[in-house]
């Protein structure tokens, strides 16, 4: 397993964590932001619901790099 492989993981990841829903899919289970607005932001469940924030208000740059993805893989098999 090179390091490009594990950067695609990454990727997949981050792209998995982008687009849930929050209204359909986060709110029913209690991991929204405002969940975690009462000072409980260094618990995991605060830790884990920043980062799927922080994936989907940086959709703009992960769009740039899903397509720099798929040109290195076109360009390189």
């Amino acid at each position: 397993m090179g390091f490009w492989t594990l950067l695609e993981g990454l990727l997949l990841f981050a792209n998995a964590l982008a687009i849930l829903n929050e209204d359909r899919f986060l709110a029913p289970r209690g991991w929204t932001l405002a969940e975690i607005q009462g000072g409980r932001r260094n618990t995991l469940k605060g830790q884990i619901i920043g980062l799927i924030h922080a994936c989907q208000f940086l959709r703009l740059p992960l769009i740039l790099f899903n397509i720099i993805v798929i040109v290195v893989k076109l360009f390189t098999g």
